[in-house]
């Protein structure tokens, strides 16, 4: 179940982030709600993740996951060019989450 707790904590903060663009400084009411609540999801699915899972490998996953979706997203929804050394670095991030996930490191 930890692992459901990452991914929708992931799901919340790349979320989260994609919508901090439209805030615009927080000076709009709605997207700055989706914001907040997002990050504040986020942090709760993540203490769930962390009761089955180490600290260190929910951090790291949830970082590497949430740079690689919140560039997708933004790919996306704003229509943002990303070059290839840029796609290139996401598929680094990516690589470096399945060695983590495949490691033994992550067990109790």
């Amino acid at each position: 179940m930890s692992w459901v707790f990452l991914f929708l904590g992931v799901i919340a903060e790349a979320m989260s982030h994609v919508a901090l663009k439209q805030t615009d400084g927080f000076t709009r009411l709605l997207p700055s709600i989706v914001v907040l609540l997002g990050h504040l999801a986020a942090f709760v699915f993540l203490g769930q993740a962390m009761k089955g899972m180490p600290v260190g490998i929910v951090h790291a996953m949830w970082a590497g996951l949430a740079v690689v979706t919140v560039t997708l997203l933004s790919t996306l929804v704003y229509k943002q060019h990303l070059d290839l050394s840029t796609w290139l670095g996401m598929a680094l991030v990516a690589i470096g989450i399945a060695m983590i996930n495949l490691s033994q490191g992550h067990s109790h």
